[in-house]
């Protein structure tokens, strides 16, 4: 038999690959806690006065124009397997007018071999692109420089640093210094030309902690609440620890679910640019979350077995979740996104 030949892209490489496995194929999500989308509902307009064809989903992400409001979320890269899958989305969401961002390029600053896995500007030259890196590593030698190379490297419209304090707790390679990271975030966003943004990885952002990277220049916040995929179930699937494998158990239902966490971002920051994403799967649930307070919605591993298997499969669900969300802007009247974000025909 072959012996199979490591990933080009070294540990975090095959670390990327793992969790693509583990997301397709194992039972990922939070168990007892929901997005809380499923608390809130649109009163029906039996008389919406528009015609469906002329709803329009056109919006702009930090000044730059975009066909729609919704977000392939960063997910992954850094592998060859993981490469094929940027590609798909990238493909289709230039194709459809989606944003996009790629997964922590760290793996390319690491290793330029992998660089290529995040590159995708050429297959979609003119969507919001969003290069991402972890915010701990600002704190594992990471710098303002290294933003920027990531930046460069993808060609991106602006930097997301995700936050994943329980995620790196769990795995068994985790960097666990978050200690001091506001101040670094703040360097980070004085120094970089392009917008910077914070995300959560599945667990939800509360109103202080928003304000907080508000006030050190941070343009935008994506929730990624709770109610989607637990990235400490993920891990857990990887740990070889018994008792580290049990205790991860005890946070299958952490976090703020999505609808509470775009409510409180909202609330704290009335002008801020705001992202609702974590367990959204339909264009029902992007409705909700822009009704709620979001300027967009964006989708993740809903998205991700379609990319595993071809384009065609990629568009049929951008192309599902767009139709529901205008079937959704419809039922209440609502003809632009500024209409539905302003809506009060959700109850």
């Amino acid at each position: 038999m072959q012996e199979r030949q490591p990933e080009p892209g070294g540990l975090t490489g095959q670390r990327k690959s793992e969790h693509v496995r583990i997301c397709l194929e194992e039972p990922v999500n939070g168990i007892g806690i929901t997005t809380g989308l499923e608390r809130y509902r649109f009163v029906h307009q039996a008389l919406p006065d528009i015609d469906y064809r002329d709803i329009d989903l056109a919006t702009a992400w930090l000044g730059k124009p975009a066909r729609t409001p919704l977000l392939i979320s960063s997910m992954t890269g850094g592998s060859t397997h993981t490469a094929s899958i940027n590609r798909r989305l990238a493909v289709v969401a230039e194709a459809r007018g989606w944003a996009m961002g790629v997964g922590s390029v760290r793996a390319a600053v690491e290793n330029p071999d992998v660089a290529d896995t995040f590159q995708m500007r050429d297959l979609a030259p003119t969507i919001p692109l969003f290069a991402n890196l972890g915010a701990v590593q600002l704190n594992m030698g990471m710098g303002p420089d290294e933003c920027r190379r990531a930046v460069e490297l993808v060609r991106a419209d602006g930097l997301i640093l995700h936050l994943n304090a329980l995620q790196e707790v769990f795995q068994p390679e985790g960097d666990l210094n978050f200690a001091g990271l506001l101040r670094r975030i703040e360097e980070v966003c004085r120094a970089l030309e392009v917008p910077v943004g914070v995300k959560e990885v599945g667990w939800g952002i509360a109103a202080d902690t928003a304000k907080q990277l508000a006030d050190v220049g941070v343009a935008f916040i994506d929730v990624a609440g709770a109610g989607g995929t637990s990235w400490s179930q993920v891990e857990k699937m990887r740990l070889p620890d018994p008792v580290r494998r049990q205790a991860a158990e005890a946070f299958a239902d952490w976090g703020i679910p999505t609808a509470e966490s775009v409510r409180q971002v909202r609330a704290a920051l009335p002008d801020h640019m705001v992202v609702a994403s974590g367990g959204l799967r339909t264009g029902v649930d992007a409705a909700k979350a822009i009704a709620l307070g979001a300027n967009a919605a964006g989708f993740g591993r809903s998205l991700l077995a379609a990319a595993a298997d071809s384009e065609t499969a990629v568009d049929d669900v951008l192309a599902r979740v767009e139709t529901e969300l205008r079937i959704a802007m419809f039922g209440i009247g609502a003809r632009t996104i500024e209409q539905l974000r302003t809506t009060e025909r959700l109850v």
